[in-house]
């Protein structure tokens, strides 16, 4: 009996631990259809991404916007044709630094994307020109469809270091290159056509066209000057600062560390005197008019100011490299409105650099940290009154409205009195039983003491 129980008990343990291979082997051959179906992945809920173009507005509802954020830039398209699926590397391909494309034949192109971006321009139909400090490139990108093609080094042109852009009205570029100590113009065709300030520039980051006057205005920000040259024949004029000090100087009318200049539409020059925390005001003629701006963190205050811009109605932009924001003032430094802060979503920067605003009204800005430009747009004093006009139209329409409902038709006569009730009864007339009415009081005039 002892015999015949143990071995049931061994033929029942041996069965069980049969079912439990199986199962961890094979699950679905102990739960069939049934356990498939459960472990079917849940179909993923739809992500509902913002639409950062009515979200991101400085200053925020209800109040009426001022600039709102369009879009950004980082890199070239991929190339068409691009497959999918994800290429995936082996542990010894990624050991050997062995990308998948060269696994796969290297049929797949690389992209240039931005690395470092500092100064940025925009040419007459709308394209955006963003020179890159590591890349060593003039990145250009169709605003509409993000297509790019480049100003190349050793292609287009030799580069050293290269900082700050203008274009002038006949879509000629000017590019600072503070490694080789001068400023290169191509033509609208980015061919290189003259080379400006050798032997004068030192250091020379950004640049500033005066349209009107015909002059180019060029930071240098190791001499601690502001060169003018004329911008047809490329002639030095004159040099506002003192040279030679060390960026040590902090009189009005010197700088420490210059990085970036702006024109406003009367030839007043505005220069972001970074060291000094300031921005400094001259006239065309280089005689200097204001400062504004001290060091600091908060409204109005800088910490490294470098891009400036002026828009249409004489605004002047400046972003803040260390405080990663930006700052509109008016042209005699009063604050109007901030925005920025450090991160990486629409509206944040992480070492803001470059600024541009363009005849569209569109401003852009560039950050070294993230490799981007962001663009914008923004609403113009004349838009901005129009929509409060539009607004306050909007609240009287709804006050008549209102007092429409409150009256009644024209057409409908009020209430009379109930003629029972407004008859007297004869017996209770005061005058009948012999009562006199008394008089009905007189108020006292008033004396000079009352109030008025």
């Amino acid at each position: 009996m002892f015999e015949l129980r143990r071995n049931r008990a061994l033929r029942g343990t041996a069965a069980a631990l049969v079912m439990l291979a199986l199962t961890w082997a094979a699950p679905t051959l102990l739960y069939g259809k049934k356990k498939k179906e459960e472990a079917a992945p849940a179909a993923a809920a739809p992500v509902n991404v913002p639409n950062f173009r009515e979200v991101v507005v400085f200053p925020p509802p209800p109040a009426i916007t001022r600039l709102r954020y369009l879009d950004y830039f980082s890199a070239e398209k991929p190339p068409a044709g691009l497959p999918k699926e994800k290429l995936k590397k082996t542990w010894m391909d990624r050991m050997a630094g062995v990308s998948p494309d060269s696994v796969k034949g290297g049929a797949l192109k690389k992209r240039f994307q931005l690395l470092a971006p500092y100064g940025v321009a925009v040419d007459s139909k709308g394209r955006l020109y963003v020179a890159d400090t590591k890349v060593g490139a003039i990145f250009i990108f169709n605003t509409e469809n993000n297509d790019v093609e480049l100003i190349k080094h050793g292609t287009d042109g030799r580069f050293g270091q290269i900082f700050g852009l203008a274009m002038d009205d006949n879509d000629r570029l000017f590019v600072s290159d503070g490694a080789l100590h001068h400023v290169l113009v191509f033509n609208a065709g980015h061919k290189v056509e003259a080379s400006i300030g050798d032997g004068d520039l030192k250091d020379p980051s950004g640049l500033a066209l005066d349209l009107e006057n015909r002059f180019l205005y060029v930071a240098d920000t190791e001499l601690d000057q502001v060169l003018v040259y004329d911008a047809d024949n490329y002639k030095l004029l004159r040099k506002i600062g003192t040279a030679g000090k060390n960026h040590t100087l902090t009189e009005p009318g010197d700088f420490a560390k210059p990085t970036n200049v702006a024109v406003d539409k009367d030839g007043n020059l505005f220069v972001s005197d970074t060291w000094n925390d300031r921005i400094e005001v001259f006239d065309a003629d280089g005689g200097f008019i204001r400062t504004f701006g001290k060091n600091g963190d908060g409204p109005g205050d800088f910490a490294r100011p470098k891009g400036i811009a002026v828009d249409c109605d004489g605004h002047v932009w400046v972003a803040d490299a260390m405080l990663n924001r930006i700052q509109v003032f008016t042209p005699e430094g009063g604050l109007l409105l901030a925005f920025g802060g450090f991160g990486i979503l629409p509206g944040q920067f992480q070492a803001l650099t470059g600024l541009a605003v363009d005849k569209f009204n569109r401003v852009f800005t560039a950050e070294q940290l993230l490799g981007r430009v962001q663009m914008f747009r923004y609403v113009t004093n004349a838009e901005a009154k129009a929509e409060l006009e539009r607004r306050q139209a909007e609240l009287d329409k709804r006050a008549q409205e209102k007092r429409a409902e409150a009256e009644p038709p024209a057409d409908v006569k009020p209430p009379q009195a109930n003629e029972a009730s407004a008859t007297v009864d004869a017996s209770a007339a005061p005058e009948r039983r012999g009562m006199k009415l008394p008089d009905a009081p007189v108020m006292p005039a008033p004396t000079s003491a009352a109030p008025k």
